[in-house]
């Protein structure tokens, strides 16, 4: 019996994507999207083993009901892939709270209510794998998408503990971190802050400019990277975390190289805190 898989953000990008593989190799999907014309047509081609429905994830009502249909039309959900989110630019001073807010409700509340509602079916089937869809934002901090940054490193802790907390239950957890795809990621899915502030020119704005204008043209493949998603699903031993693309690669490499610097050279300094015993 194949899989089902529950994915929520299927309007277009990653979710899209992997929703369309999925079904192309035979699985049951749940297609999840906040604006249910985006997704209809993905459940007309496959009207046996797709099912489409509207899904807000910062509305409690719309993921519990969503969750429910799931299991009405399939009897369990094996694979929950949490891929909602949206992005946005604009240094730290400069980034506007409601805007803010609205990410972090998305990619982080959204993301953790979903889950929520789906583990009491995970923890009586005593199987399943949560896939949360984080960045390599969410493991290096990048001048101009600081906020950005702060959901997905959120998201990238959050799915560390969930994990320890699910394996004696025989539930599996991975966190995505994908560098530049060709999604829509750095077009219509980010807004760009109002503020501008000069100082921060050679720093957020260079950056901020440089993603967009590679809008469309990144290294990175979402069919492939769908594949891979499909790929770790079907391992018996998944990684908690997994990196897709070269620039996620490069960046995660260069942090933990730093980070060990870092360590090292203040290595006494760390030990000194600890108050010696009497």
């Amino acid at each position: 019996m194949s899989k089902v898989w529950f994915i929520t953000g299927c309007s277009t990008g990653l979710g899209r994507h992997l929703a369309k593989e999925l079904l192309q190799q035979g699985y049951k999907v749940i297609v999840t999207a906040r604006n249910i014309d985006d997704i209809k047509e993905l459940a007309a081609k496959y009207p046996q083993t797709a099912y489409a429905t509207t899904l807000d994830v910062t509305q409690p009502q719309q993921v519990k009901a969503a969750v429910q249909q799931a299991l009405e039309k399939f009897g369990n959900i094996d694979v929950l892939v949490n891929n909602a989110g949206i992005g946005y630019f604009g240094a730290i001073e400069e980034s506007e709270d409601a805007e803010v807010r609205r990410m972090f409700e998305i990619n982080f509340f959204g993301l953790a209510a979903v889950t929520k509602e789906v583990l009491p079916i995970m923890r009586k089937q005593r199987s399943g794998h949560i896939i949360n869809i984080s960045s390599i934002a969410g493991s290096v901090g990048f001048p101009g998408v600081g906020m950005y940054n702060a959901t997905k490193f959120a998201v990238t802790g959050y799915s560390e503990s969930l994990a320890k907390e699910l394996q004696p239950l025989g539930i599996k957890v991975t966190v995505i971190a994908p560098s530049g795809f060709r999604t829509d990621w750095a077009g219509r899915s980010a807004n760009d802050s109002k503020i501008k502030i000069e100082d921060y020119q050679e720093t957020a704005h260079t950056n901020q400019n440089t993603i967009r204008s590679n809008s469309g043209n990144q290294p990175g493949d979402p069919v492939r990277a769908a594949q891979a998603i499909i790929k770790i699903a079907e391992t018996e031993n998944p990684p908690v975390h997994l990196f897709l693309g070269n620039g996620a690669l490069k960046g995660i490499r260069n942090k933990i190289a730093e980070l060990t610097k870092e360590v090292d050279e203040w290595e006494s300094t760390t030990i000194w805190t600890d108050n010696p015993k009497v």
